[in-house]
């Protein structure tokens, strides 16, 4: 009733198989012998290749709309099966019980016009889970089966919201040990260790990913206990920035990389040729910031004020940059690097979100860049525009057109894209979506993590998000045709000033809004939003909110 390999036990059934039989790797295709009919009785051998091949079948005749199960059971790596099987429903209910719990702490309830957006964001969170090995947070398990800081950093992020900060905590933990000496951050660790390729969006990432543990947790000890390496990693920053600081790199011809990060390929569009990527320069921004504040609140003031300096020296080194490379190509949109000036509002949107940089970037440019995104990608859906591929990370674009008071297009934007996952009706997409469903070609590991966590951002900023001056955004999201079809409701969404728990009913003329379980942060604001486009100013929390709609 199961299969032996090299004395382990691989297979156990809880019900026979009528046939089974083996063959070696030398004696061909056993998949095609069993096509043919011909069907090996061997039920034991030695493949000196260790590639042997075994089958094993279960006659089932079933009626119309009819079922049956065959129960296979295998032991996970480095465990055992038991001495005897549970029973199966037994082990089905308990997994169930399982996941309903470690999936439970957020919980929408939302209208018919929000189709099953509440339940491909459930599934979202179940599928990173499941792709992490042990604490290693990975974007796939087969062909993404690596940890990478950039995709754990985000994919993180997403999981603090959703209650699930335990495990952001934990990969910060496995990820901190692989840092080079120097400082350096790798941009992907695995089996083999830390991978030395240069990706300089990694150490913004890696401080970053600090910075937001400790202001979901509160917990200045791990931050204590951790900041001799992040301390590392901001002058490892420092240094790259100041390769492109010396008198060579003011030239008229130069003068456009000034103060950036280095070349590097973090950007998987630049993987041929190394750029000065814009997307580094956001990450490193954000990370001499996050530094800033770390260190301040572990009492570090020196290294506070320092890092703090860095942050305004490069923010007015790469703002300059920004504005040059428009000028050297002529472009009107914020440009994805300074050589190409090319269009990359996916990567662009990192600047709003988590860059925190939109009132400072070029306005024109930024209203643009994120015009043209939303043409481009309705010519996308309705037919009217050619393409062959877009990547899922486009869901970060839909809180880059929230943050710029775009509501509807937000909405949008995430609907189109949620209408076409693959396949139909399955809450996952892929890395890559192909115009062409069955093409043959590479569409990385689906579902894919790192495109699940832009979902539960995306999802996450329609109820709430923090604004770059540190305010609560209630409600921005939220577009009207949810409460002309009914009631919205969530509870249980993390921010670092407490768990939303947030209701709205629409009457007539007038939306009534609940709103629980937040406190107003210290220094700062909280706005609530009408779905008619009203922004109202919150002094207390908890509040009861009545808005008239005014045609």
């Amino acid at each position: 009733k199961g299969a032996r390999a090299e004395g382990r036990e691989v297979l156990r059934f809880a019900s026979a198989p009528r046939q089974l039989g083996a063959q070696s790797f030398e004696a061909g295709s056993l998949l095609s012998r069993l096509r043919a009919g011909e069907a090996p009785n061997v039920r034991e051998l030695e493949d000196p290749q260790a590639l042997a091949s075994a089958f094993f079948r279960w006659p089932l005749s079933l009626p119309p709309q009819g079922e049956a199960e065959v129960v296979v059971a295998f032991p996970w790596p480095g465990h055992a099966l038991p001495a005897t099987l549970p029973d199966f429903e037994t082990v089905v209910a308990a997994g169930r019980a399982f996941w309903e719990k470690r999936l439970g702490a957020v919980f929408f309830d939302l209208p018919p016009a929000a189709g099953d957006l509440a339940s491909v964001a459930k599934s979202a969170l179940g599928h990173i889970l499941i792709h992490r090995d042990g604490a290693a947070i990975q974007p796939g398990s087969r062909s993404y089966e690596r940890s990478w800081i950039r995709d754990g950093a985000l994919t993180s992020s997403a999981l603090l919201r959703y209650g699930l900060g335990d495990a952001a905590e934990d990969f910060l933990q496995f990820f901190l040990p692989y840092q080079f000496e120097n400082g350096k951050v790798p941009c992907c660790v695995d089996g083999r260790g830390s991978d030395p390729v240069p990706e300089n969006d990694s150490g913004g990432q890696l401080l970053f990913l600090a910075h937001e543990i400790w202001r979901f947790g509160g917990d200045l000890e791990l931050l204590r206990q951790s900041w001799p390496r992040l301390r590392r990693a901001v002058f490892y920053l420092d240094q790259l920035r100041q390769q492109r600081r010396g008198p060579e790199w003011q030239t008229e011809e130069k003068r456009v990389f000034y103060g950036l990060m280095p070349e590097s390929i973090s950007h998987e569009g630049y993987s041929a040729k190394p750029m000065h990527s814009y997307w580094d320069d956001f990450w490193a921004h954000r990370g001499f910031e996050d530094a800033a504040e770390m260190a301040l609140a572990l009492g570090e003031k020196e290294d506070a004020a320092l890092f703090a300096t860095w942050r305004d020296e490069f923010a007015v080194d790469l703002l300059a940059s920004l504005k040059r490379a428009m000028a050297n190509h002529n472009i009107d949109h914020l440009p994805g690097c300074a050589e190409l000036g090319d269009f990359d509002a996916t990567s662009s949107a990192i600047a709003l979100a988590p860059g925190r940089l939109g009132r400072r970037l070029p306005q024109e440019a930024l209203r643009k860049t994120f015009e043209r995104y939303y043409r481009e990608v309705e010519g996308r859906f309705s037919g009217k525009k050619e393409w062959d591929a877009y990547t899922a990370y486009e869901l970060r674009n839909a809180g880059a057109l929230l943050r710029l008071g775009e509501r509807e297009k937000a909405w949008q934007v995430l609907s189109w894209l949620l209408a076409d996952r693959r396949p139909p009706g399955w809450n996952q997409m892929p890395e890559v979506t192909f115009r062409e469903v069955r093409a043959p070609r590479f569409n990385g590991d689906l579902p894919h993590g790192w495109v699940a966590s832009e979902l539960l951002r995306a999802v996450a900023d329609l109820f709430v998000y923090e604004n770059e001056d540190g305010d609560l955004e209630i409600a921005a999201g939220i577009p009207a045709a949810w409460l002309e079809s009914g009631r919205v409701a969530v509870s249980g969404l993390h921010t670092p000033w407490g768990k939303l728990e947030l209701e709205m009913v629409q009457e007539g003329s007038e939306a009534r809004l609940r709103i629980r379980g937040l406190r107003v942060p210290s220094g700062h604001a909280v706005f609530v939003h009408s779905p008619w486009g009203e922004r109202r100013r919150l002094e207390n929390l908890p509040a009861d909110v009545l808005f008239q709609r005014r045609d």
